[in-house]
């Protein structure tokens, strides 16, 4: 948390209201998870052209280079015109004429970093393992069905770990499975071609239903614009352990694969 859908919703949030932006300064809290890779004054009279998203990444693009921004564990964006004085989970301010962005992150796990390109080595780095975007066209059922085939690992794990597709995180692996009706501990290469094709379409549209849901509001998650996310409120595994499956009855599991909360119905999903 965040995963895709929250990062993608506060893309959304912000994304039109800063292009053209231009930069006035850049103010640097407590270090975050990567350096900025950049003497913060360079970037003071650059503009903001806009704002897209790979993975759980947001990168601005800028007339010179590029700021990727990862939200990390406990990361939210905010951007307005009037924000207060930093405060002490505040670490990064990209101060425009438009508005303040300001990055909060009080476990630090997030980040923003400066690339010359998409092709500079750091920026190679943080995105060139990163799998197909499973809201876009690439995301193939074709594809996704081979790439499974040569995975030996959890399926949970295999839609985790990002390199097959990018940006399905521990909520909405739970949720996409439940809704194809596969259990989480099953091998990846053992899953059939159609029910490959089940999964892709059920991951297609979980995320889609949290984007439009604003993502999930579980602690303190919000918007550049403040907003909260409300998927959380139909969600039909995720943290609901013990309680009734919404289509059986039968009482949601919780496992733990990968030091994560799995939670899943064991009569919906049985294999």
């Amino acid at each position: 948390m965040p995963e895709l859908p929250e990062v993608e919703v506060t893309r959304r949030s912000f994304a039109d209201r800063i292009a053209g932006a231009r930069i006035e300064s850049v103010r640097l809290g407590k270090a975050l998870r990567w350096p900025l890779g950049c003497d913060p004054a360079l970037l003071a009279g650059r503009r903001v052209q806009a704002v897209r998203r790979r993975g759980k990444y947001l990168l601005l693009d800028l007339d010179r280079g590029l700021l990727l921004l990862h939200l990390g564990m406990s990361g939210s964006l905010r951007f307005d015109a009037g924000l207060p004085p930093a405060a002490v989970h505040d670490h990064f301010d990209l101060v425009t004429d438009r508005g303040v962005l300001r990055l909060n992150d009080p476990r630090r796990f997030g980040a923003a970093v400066y690339c010359e390109s998409e092709q500079s080595a750091e920026c190679r780095k943080l995105l060139g393992a990163l799998g197909v975007e499973p809201l876009e066209d690439g995301f193939d059922a074709g594809a996704f069905h081979a790439a499974l085939k040569r995975r030996q690992a959890p399926i949970k794990q295999v839609l985790l770990a990002g390199d097959v597709v990018v940006g399905v995180g521990n909520i909405y692996a739970s949720e996409a499975l439940f809704l194809a009706g596969i259990r989480p501990t099953l091998p990846a290469a053992r899953i059939s071609r159609p029910r490959a094709a089940k999964l892709h379409a059920a991951v297609r549209d979980v995320l889609a239903r949290a984007v439009a849901k604003g993502g999930s509001t579980l602690r303190d998650f919000s918007n550049a614009q403040g907003e909260s996310g409300y998927f959380q409120l139909e969600a039909m595994v995720y943290g609901r352990e013990g309680e009734p499956c919404r289509v059986c009855g039968t009482p949601i599991r919780m496992i733990r694969q990968g030091q994560r909360a799995t939670f899943y119905c064991g009569q919906c999903q049985k294999t």
